[in-house]
Order: structure tokens, then sequence, then C-alpha cells
């Protein structure tokens, strides 16, 4: 089997390594923009070759599209007019209401899976590639529907391969939810980051007394703006609305801290507590 990786990034990479290393496919094809990028994806045996979009999309069973969501969107309408009859093509990015609408009537639609493996770090590039990084978590496939028994099968067996719980749900649905519990944890971390950068003027206080909960709170910020402002950009409406709660909550915050109601912040920390246990389930 020839599986390529369009945008040889953290994810791509490292998908790329475990579907290697776990028997799924031997040949592997990347492409991408920065040349040095791919050439460090080969030194490291995550990809074979560099090739261009146009052989990748000739030679491939599976193609896996793994740049920004808003290059996905350019890019999605081209491959599947240029696929074989065998081909499957899986995109990797975090919103999909948008991209999924772009390609509802193309008439290769049924070769596309709507996917999105829930994993990652804040490092870019194939040298940030992970052994093992999507082992037990979850991938969430949207539209299921709409993609054809074959694709599906091949995209499932990819993320079992992955060691991944796989879910199912509406496009318009995952993007909701992401904006609670991923999109909106990086705007806390920007913001967190930009605050303290403002009234810190002095660097190195930050390195000496920021302790592992500001660093595990700000890691987020590392995350670059070429992935994540499509991201809000495309996820806009959800994202202020998670916005809007956030904003809420911290003004309840500081109002509990004006009025010196300290019986009061406790409750509201006791019950902030109770995701104890809904991240332990």
């Amino acid at each position: 089997m020839i599986v390529s990786i369009i945008g040889v990034g953290l994810m791509g990479s490292s998908i790329a390594k475990d579907l290697r290393a776990r028997g799924f496919a031997s040949t592997f094809l990347g492409v991408g923009r920065d040349k040095g990028n791919l050439q460090t994806a080969i030194d490291l045996g995550i990809i074979n070759e560099a090739v261009s979009i146009e052989e990748a999309i000739s030679k491939s069973d599976v193609i896996l599209l793994g740049t920004p969501v808003n290059t996905m969107i350019s890019l999605l309408p081209t491959i599947l007019d240029g696929i074989t009859d065998n081909t499957t093509v899986i995109d990797i990015g975090s919103t999909k209401e948008e991209l999924c609408s772009s390609i509802r009537e193309h008439k290769n639609r049924a070769k596309f899976v709507a996917a999105h493996p829930i994993a990652g770090t804040e490092n870019k590039g194939a040298a940030a590639a992970i052994n093992n990084l999507f082992d037990n978590k979850t991938c969430i496939i949207c539209e299921s529907e709409l993609s054809s028994e074959q694709a599906l099968n091949t995209s499932k067996r990819l993320f079992q391969c992955l060691k991944m719980d796989i879910i199912e749900m509406s496009a318009k649905d995952h993007d909701l939810h992401l904006a609670y519990v991923s999109h909106l944890s990086h705007v806390i971390s920007y913001t967190l980051g930009s605050t303290v950068l403002e009234l810190e003027k002095d660097e190195s206080k930050i390195l000496e007394l920021a302790g592992s909960g500001f660093a595990s709170t700000a890691r987020l910020a590392k995350s670059g703006p070429d992935m994540w402002v499509p991201i809000y950009e495309q996820n806009t409406s959800n994202v202020i609305r998670a916005v809007d709660a956030y904003i809420k909550q911290l003004s309840q915050f500081k109002t509990i801290l004006e009025e010196k109601k300290f019986d009061e912040l406790r409750e509201y920390i006791l019950n902030a507590n109770k995701i104890r246990k809904v991240l332990q389930k």
C-alpha cells in the first residue's frame, strides 16, 4: 500500500511513523512546500521520498491531508478530481463543517472521509513527530454516511492501527464541541501568555518564578498562527460563544474577589473541581 502525506507536519509525520512500524503500509510519500522539512522526514525514515501533489494523487492508495484547514479547502477538490477509483482521501483537520460543505456535491465525495484524530503537541514539523502519539486517543469521523463503504473501512483500519477509539458525529456538532474543549483552551493559553508578557516586563522573572501550573497552562500558546488562525476563521461563531461563556465566568470570579466573598470562592473552586471526575473517566 502507498500512503501519501500532504502536509508533513507533526500530525502527518507521527501518523506515518506508527503506520510504518505497525505494517499498515510500506511506502510513504510526502508533499509539502518546505523542502528542508521534507528532507528531514526522509532522513528520519518517516517518508520514502518527496513528490509533487500530482504524483501523490496518481500513485496513492490513501492520501492523508494534514495541511492547515484553510489550505485543505483549496486542495481537496483538486485531489478528488484526480484520484483513482481505489483511492481513499482522509483529512485530519480540526474543523469540519466548512470543509465538508465545500465538497458535498463533488462527484468523488464518497471517496473522502472527514476525520479528526484528537492528539498533538504545540510543536511542528517532521522533526517533532512522536511515536505512539495516538494510542488510546479518540478519532472523530464526520458525515460517515456520505463516504463509501470502501473508504470508510480503509479509514477505520488506519485509525485502528493507530490504536484509536473511533466515534462518529455530524460536522456541525464536531465544530461546536471542539470549540468548547479544544479551541477555547488555546484561546485561554494565548491570552494568558499575552497577559503575563504585558504585566511582567522582566522576562527572567517569568522563568524564575513560573511553576508547572503556568507552564502547563501556557504550553498551548507556543502553537503557531499558521495552524490556528484558519481554525478560528472557520469556527468563529462557535468560538465566540465559548469565549463569551468564559468571560462570564471570569467576571464572576473577579466579582467574588472584589466583594471579598471567600466562602463563595471556596464553593466556586469546589464546583470547578468536578472536572477531575470527568477527566478520570
